[in-house]
């Protein structure tokens, strides 16, 4: 269903060590950087799965008298409610060295 239902990531907000994030880069603001990128990338793709996942349950009416609730909606609602934030999971792909970057500027120095 989703490939972030298994993710070890903190459904909570959780105190990280500082040299652990840094340690790739050696740079703790470069780390940031990377990290807030791929959460935005997370954020996205589970957007996009959950907009289509409700879309399947979309009536096209144009009468607002004909609302009606739907329990698996509600169940596809709740799951995505419940996964752990884009950040959360970005900084556990950091951590857990999932992440690829690369540094620009050495590059072009080259």
């Amino acid at each position: 269903m989703n490939k972030y239902r298994n993710t070890n990531a903190a459904n909570t907000t959780k105190t990280y060590n500082k040299h652990e994030i840094e340690n790739p880069t050696n740079n703790i603001y470069e780390a940031i950087s990377i990290i807030a990128k791929r959460s935005s990338q997370i954020n996205s793709e589970i957007k996009k799965e959950l907009h289509d996942k409700l879309d399947e349950f979309a009536t096209h009416n144009d009468s607002l008298e004909e609302i009606f609730e739907n329990k698996e909606q509600i169940e596809v609602s709740r799951f995505y409610e419940k996964l752990p934030k884009p950040y959360a999971i970005a900084v556990q792909e950091w951590i857990d060295n999932k992440i690829y970057f690369r540094d620009t500027e050495s590059e072009s120095e080259q």
